[in-house]
């Protein structure tokens, strides 16, 4: 199932590009090279227990520097249940210790909803529904958003389907946003007794306080067309996963040191108290950038006009 769910993949990918670039069916050398992809299973269980299936997906492009995880819940609708939250963490870290290596990643999912946020069914089971578990859940959920906003590789979420809940929180914690024109996002917890107050923190950070605070008293589906115009996610495309590897492809030729220095002071200088200490930390960051070798590499090839070779430190 999962071999097929990646061959299909990869056709559609390749048919797309074929397209693009004005050819008839089979997509260019180096293109094609670019989707035989390296897959490293996790060796994690479901929480339904048949200890087969793999929960998190991850396909590796050396060549490209990029990264790709899929969610692989499709059946529970991709829940955050503890363990695939577990396995993200694990991942994350993963990534994080290679950022040399896979300088951009693509988080996507399987099936036809992204995520429906936290496993409800987990969650109020006998041996869950206490505080202390709650609490567990929450916190370590809350960690691992930060932590995809703090890895140094900026992580581009591809969503073909529904976000909601904590699903909508995960999607909106990533650096950008490729949807396909039917995806849903929504904050829904108000229509089940529970407001999404984790998910807010997000999503206020993404959009407006008024369109967030709509999302959040309403529970209501936003549609692909108005996230965008809220700010929601970055671009609408018809094949967002093929979008996101092209903006990962694009992230990856550039600098490692860079981006890894930009991503860390955009969201240091945002968290900032005030303007004046929003542009300090941004000033160190200039200052940290330009004592980069990339950063001398990048200024001396511009002046000479030529293409610059990235040491990505």
């Amino acid at each position: 199932m999962v071999y097929w769910q990646i061959r299909l993949r990869e056709r559609r990918m390749l048919t797309s590009l074929s397209l693009r670039q004005g050819t008839s069916s089979v997509a260019p050398n180096h293109v094609q090279k670019w989707l035989r992809v390296r897959v490293r299973y996790m060796s994690k269980t479901t929480s339904n227990g048949n200890g087969k299936d793999q929960i998190i997906l991850r396909h590796d492009y050396p060549k490209y520097g990029i990264s790709v995880l899929t969610l692989n819940r499709p059946r529970q609708r991709n829940a955050l249940s503890m363990e695939l939250l577990n396995c993200l963490d694990t991942e994350l870290n993963s990534l994080q210790a290679s950022s040399k290596e896979l300088r951009s990643v693509v988080l996507c999912a399987n099936g036809p909803v992204f995520s429906a946020g936290h496993d409800l069914k987990e969650i109020t089971s006998p041996e869950n529904a206490n505080k202390e578990c709650y609490k567990k859940l929450f916190s370590f959920c809350s960690e691992v958003m930060q932590k995809v906003q703090n890895i140094p590789q900026p992580v581009i979420a591809a969503v073909d389907g529904i976000a909601t809940a904590a699903g909508c929180q995960l999607v909106t914690t990533c650096d950008l946003v490729v949807a396909s024109p039917g995806s849903k996002f929504a904050t829904p917890g108000v229509d089940i007794g529970l407001f999404c107050s984790t998910p807010a923190v997000a999503v206020a950070r993404a959009v407006n306080r008024k369109a967030a605070m709509d999302m959040l008293l309403t529970g209501r589906m936003v549609p692909a067309e108005e996230a965008l115009s809220m700010g929601l996610i970055s671009h609408i495309d018809e094949h967002p996963q093929q979008r996101a590897m092209e903006l990962a492809k694009s992230i990856a030729s550039r600098s490692a040191a860079a981006i890894a220095i930009g991503k860390k002071a955009f969201y240091q200088q945002i968290a900032a108290d005030n303007l004046e200490n929003a542009y300090e930390c941004a000033s160190r960051a200039m200052v940290e950038g330009m004592l980069t070798h990339d950063a001398s590499e990048g200024i001396n090839a511009f002046i000479s006009k030529r293409t610059p070779e990235w040491k990505h430190d």
